[in-house]
């Protein structure tokens, strides 16, 4: 047989079984769930401690009135690294959708456009031609790329209005790129490694009066003003939250810069003095609760879509008797599809973990049986390392009506506080995290503070000599990491035993 025969007989080998498989995908026409339903908002959200009131989420008619966004977005390249015509055709090519819902066919198609929204959705973007023209420029980006030459975060977006510079939104902090080679895992957090530097995000949020964290709004009033709306929560009696309202951007940037180092960001409701640091999305399927302090159950596929929107175009501002938002601050005028964020829901669900280099060897199995002797279990219960259940934050005693969705262990780990207690998302409880993926993920307990598991079962942490490899604010070198005791008086073989079995999970 010739070469060019055989090479037709491959071919039609490919399209038959191609077509066979095509002929065998199921398919699967979903019931997407409407995202903002007045019903299922009424009690989604824990009250908040203070107050003892869910906070007031903006209603249906609210939410559906934004304009609905369906674009789709391109890699900023590294000048140097672009493909040929590639910015000719970023400049001709013309707004394009984003998610074809006609065109998905089965679950598989579903997923995969969920995968484009979650790494390609733009919400903060700027028309600004003198920023554009730095993304274009080596010296003004002054970043390592990534390893097919993007710029890691950065997007163009083409509109009828011309092209726009934007953020990805979900993926740029939930990617990491592992080392040594960069890889990315989709869902993890990207703080724990440097993938999420562009050279541009502080002067982008400058020119849209918008603050780190990509809270949805054009803020109005001076800088002190845009932290206040963004972070205060005015029932908490925090003298560091009224410090707020006369902070200068060079104290932002201070705490920013902190945080970063911390894993962790402020995002709207949170606070720069109390850091959430980002959580790992690969497993959430599997979680009853949605934040650090829980501020939302996680009930079903349309709670997760729910939140997405949340965070991204329908932040709440109204609190009880307290509206935080100034007269001139205005909320971006976009959200997506329904349809996308229930195919990027999708996706999230179907993330894995990347492969775990970590074998499960004499001294991990010495490991787990100190996990279980020490009863870690009880806590972080296994399959899924974890109880699924609410803490209490220290200080926080629970009122008496508290809703019976909410699983409480009537314990606290004494860790700090501030953030379930001094902020808008302080419920006053924390959730009992999953150990599952500890070893990729970088930094631990809420706030970031410790960055190995050497560091949180050294006794030393508790020392007010100890430096946090992990977040501690600014101009603070030594501070005690307090809280989360268990393990610290095992011996020096028991821990590393111990941690060698953490490392398999």
């Amino acid at each position: 047989m010739s070469i060019r025969r055989a090479a037709l007989v491959v071919a039609a080998f490919v399209i038959a079984v191609a077509a066979g498989m095509a002929q065998s995908a199921d398919p699967w026409t979903p019931d997407i769930p409407r995202v903002w339903d007045d019903a299922a908002l009424v009690d989604w959200a824990t009250p908040l401690a203070g107050i003892n009131a869910r906070p007031t989420h903006i209603s249906a008619e609210e939410y559906y009135a934004l304009p609905e966004e369906n674009l789709r977005t391109y890699p900023v390249y590294l000048p140097g690294r672009e493909p040929q015509g590639y910015w000719e055709m970023i400049q001709t090519i013309g707004p394009k959708p984003l998610v074809e819902p006609p065109s998905l066919r089965t679950k598989d198609d579903w997923i995969r456009a969920g995968e484009r929204v979650f790494r390609d959705s733009v919400v903060l973007r700027t028309s600004d031609p003198t920023l554009i023209a730095m993304a274009r420029d080596t010296q003004s980006l002054n970043v390592e790329p990534l390893p097919d030459g993007t710029v890691s975060t950065l997007r163009w977006l083409p509109t009828k209005n011309g092209v726009a510079l934007g953020f990805a939104n979900c993926s740029a902090c939930h990617t990491l790129y592992l080392p040594p080679d960069n890889r990315p895992v989709p869902g993890a957090s990207s703080f724990a490694s440097t993938g999420f530097r562009n050279g541009l995000g502080g002067r982008i949020r400058a020119t849209e009066r918008t603050l780190p964290g990509e809270a949805p709004f054009n803020m109005g009033g001076s800088i002190g003003s845009w932290l206040y709306q963004a972070y205060g929560a005015p029932w908490a009696g925090d003298a560091d939250g009224e410090h707020l309202k006369t902070m200068t951007e060079a104290d932002l940037q201070q705490y920013v810069t902190a945080n970063f180092r911390g894993g962790a960001v402020a995002r709207w409701n949170g606070s720069i003095f109390y850091p959430a640091k980002v959580p790992d999305l690969i497993g959430i399927k599997d979680r009853k609760y949605i934040d650090h302090t829980g501020t939302h159950q996680h009930r079903d596929i349309a709670d997760l879509m729910r939140y997405a929107a949340l965070v991204s175009f329908a932040e709440t501002t109204d609190f009880g008797s307290f509206r935080v938002l100034a007269p001139e601050t205005k909320r971006f005028r976009t959200r997506l599809p329904d349809s996308a964020l229930y195919a990027m829901a999708l996706y999230i669900y179907s993330l894995q973990p990347p492969p775990n280099p970590n074998r499960f060897d004499n001294a991990a199995a010495a490991g787990e049986t100190i996990f279980r002797r020490e009863q870690c279990v009880s806590c972080h219960t296994p399959p899924l390392f974890t109880n699924n259940k609410l803490t209490l934050a220290k200080g926080f005693a629970p009122p008496q009506d508290r809703p019976a969705s909410l699983d409480v262990l009537p314990i606290s780990v004494g860790t700090d506080p501030g953030l379930a207690l001094k902020t808008r998302k302080g419920t006053g409880y924390y959730k009992v995290p999953s150990l599952k993926g500890v070893w990729y993920r970088g930094h631990y307990l809420h706030d970031g503070a410790v960055s190995s598991l050497e560091e949180l079962f050294d006794p030393d942490r508790l020392k007010d000599t100890h430096t946090p490899g992990g977040w501690r604010p600014p101009g603070v070198q030594n501070a005690a990491i307090r809280g989360h005791e268990f393990g610290l008086r095992l011996t020096p073989t028991e821990r590393e035993q111990l941690i060698a079995f953490l490392r398999t999970l």
